[in-house]
């Protein structure tokens, strides 16, 4: 398939620049035999008893960090990637690339070197021995380049999960934006059981596809950890006759990269999953995502679920009706199509 496949016009007017007021007043498309719009605190009404929610438990860290190069220019600084305790991959935005070895000086003076540069990503060395406590003094939110402003105190909060857990993220589990402990309490209440995976999202989630032939694009590498307890609960909920469904694209990549070892088992790993129509999943029978950047490998994913002819006509029905897109936009509640 080509990529122009996967290109669709968005008026910029419907790009969420900020989240709803409340998590669960995002609205919420349902396409059954005919598209449902409705309010995302109306989940249930779509859930059944038995059901199992899988979501990335992965928390954002303030990974957008400022200062200035020993020379003085201005840099921009953002974390992909911990390595250690006190050395980060990161890609760096200046007037003129800064060299390896030399020094970065952040807001707050502490320095950093560069060690290496490698594929448009630098190692760096910071003069710390908590990277994660030098970002929570100086980071900032690392929030997508299509909002348009800068973060502040709302998103600490609001661009990040309620059931975040584990740092290492640079960009929100989207998807999950939407639940409340209110809502996630009567879900239980009505039988739908949780469970987690940890995919720690990186920069490059936000990356166009650019090969004009999609199957020639390679994706970047996303570390993941499936724990036993859901591997478990999946079965059960299998062999109950309960129905899987993945919170979010990354939730998917998680389960259908363990998947491709044959039984789900237990896995701590990286994954550069690149799932396109053609795919066959082997987990996930429903899918809870948001709209997604046109020509993006998440589109691509999207169309792998549902096919292509109908996703491109659920995104029209979504613009027509002033649907919000996006990180900090509106959802989508989608079942497999078991017929592509």
């Amino acid at each position: 398939m080509q990529l122009s496949d996967f290109d669709f016009d968005l008026p910029e007017a419907l790009i969420a620049q900020n989240p709803p007021k409340y998590r669960t007043d995002s609205r919420l498309l349902v396409p059954q035999s005919t598209i449902i719009d409705t309010i995302f605190r109306n989940i249930g009404d779509f859930i059944k008893e038995g059901d199992l929610l899988v979501m990335n438990n992965t928390k954002v860290i303030p990974a957008r960090l400022f200062g200035h190069k020993e020379s003085g220019g201005k840099v921009e600084i953002m974390i992909e990637r911990l390595l250690s305790d006190n050395q980060a991959l990161a890609m760096i935005r200046a007037s003129r690339a800064p060299k390896v070895g030399s020094y970065l000086i952040l807001e707050n003076e502490v320095k950093a070197v560069i060690l290496n540069k490698e594929r448009g990503f630098y190692t760096l060395e910071f003069a710390t021995d908590s990277l994660l406590n030098l970002l929570d003094k100086v980071g900032h939110i690392p929030l997508p380049p299509y909002i348009e402003r800068a973060d502040n105190e709302q998103d600490l909060s609001r661009y990040q999960t309620v059931f975040a857990q584990k740092d290492g993220a640079v960009a929100a589990p989207t998807a999950g934006l939407h639940f409340d402990e209110g809502l996630l309490d009567s879900l239980k209440t009505k039988g739908v059981d949780s469970a987690f995976v940890t995919l720690h999202v990186g920069a490059g989630t936000f990356q166009p596809v650019k090969t004009d032939n999609i199957k020639d694009h390679h994706m970047h590498s996303e570390y993941y950890e499936l724990p036993q307890v859901t591997v478990d609960k999946i079965a059960q909920t299998k062999a109950n006759g309960g129905r899987i469904i993945a919170v979010g694209t990354t939730a998917v990549r998680s389960l259908e990269s363990a998947a491709r070892h044959g039984t789900l088992k237990e896995t701590q790993e990286e994954t550069d999953i690149f799932i396109y129509p053609g795919y066959e999943f082997k987990v996930v029978d429903m899918l809870i995502t948001n709209f997604h950047l046109p020509k993006s490998s998440l589109l691509m994913l999207v169309s792998a679920f549902i096919g292509r002819e109908r996703m491109m006509e659920i995104y029209q029905h979504a613009i027509n009706e002033k649907y919000r897109f996006f990180s900090y936009g509106d959802a989508m509640l989608l079942e497999k199509n078991n017929d592509l």
